[in-house]
Formats: C-alpha cells, sequence, structure tokens
C-alpha cells in the first residue's frame, strides 16, 4: 500500500487558523505558529468577554434603576426590597426601560413599594 503523506490536512489545518487571525498585526497574521498563540488567545478572551458583557448589562441596568428611584425618593436596594413585598416580579432590565421610557410607570412602582416599605 502506498504511503499518504500529511502536507494537504496540515496545509487545511493551517489555512483555517490564518483565516481566523486575518486582519492581525504583522507576523500574527502571516506565520502559522504566531497565528496559532493569537487566536487561541483571542478565542479565549471572547468567550470571557461574553461572560463579562453579561456582567456589564447588569450593572449598567442597576445603576439606571438607582438612578431613577433615587429622583423619586427612595435608595435602589428598599425600591427592590418593596418590590419584593409587593409581589411585583419584573427584572431589572424591564426596569431600567420603564425608568428611562415610562417615568409615570415607574414613578407608579416606587409608590408601590413605598407603601409596602411603610
Amino acid at each position: 500500500m502506498a504511503r499518504i503523506k500529511g502536507g494537504m490536512n496540515a496545509r487545511k489545518k493551517h489555512n483555517r487558523v490564518l483565516k481566523l487571525a486575518k486582519g492581525y498585526r504583522g507576523a500574527r497574521s502571516k506565520q502559522y505558529r504566531v497565528a496559532k498563540q493569537s487566536v487561541m488567545r483571542a478565542l479565549t478572551s471572547s468567550f470571557a468577554g461574553r461572560k463579562e458583557r453579561k456582567r456589564q448589562f447588569r450593572r449598567l441596568w442597576i445603576a439606571r434603576i438607582n438612578a431613577a428611584a433615587r429622583m423619586n425618593g427612595l435608595s435602589y436596594s428598599k425600591f427592590m426590597y418593596g418590590l419584593k413585598l409587593a409581589g411585583v416580579e419584573v427584572n431589572r432590565k424591564m426596569l431600567s426601560e420603564m425608568a428611562i421610557n415610562d417615568a409615570e410607570g415607574f414613578a407608579a412602582l416606587v409608590e408601590v413599594a413605598k407603601t409596602k416599605l411603610a
């Protein structure tokens, strides 16, 4: 049986990595060994970045809710606790949207929270 060399598979693997490294600066986009390291690190960072983005959005929503709640005379923690006592289950993303786009509706929720705290 004839021997089959692995050049075609190696070339395919190299091209796959170099395609992912397209746009990188210098040797990172030209040389396989350097590109492979850069791509591995970039893929790791992108995974971590997707998790980090969720944390950053939650922080943003909380900051917006806190600002709007304080404008209505209540701190963020007391507002959230009042909503919990009232049995209002609205997530932070929606509360943040309400704080920006529907100030009257948010003020009504603050009043509900205040009555439960009193």
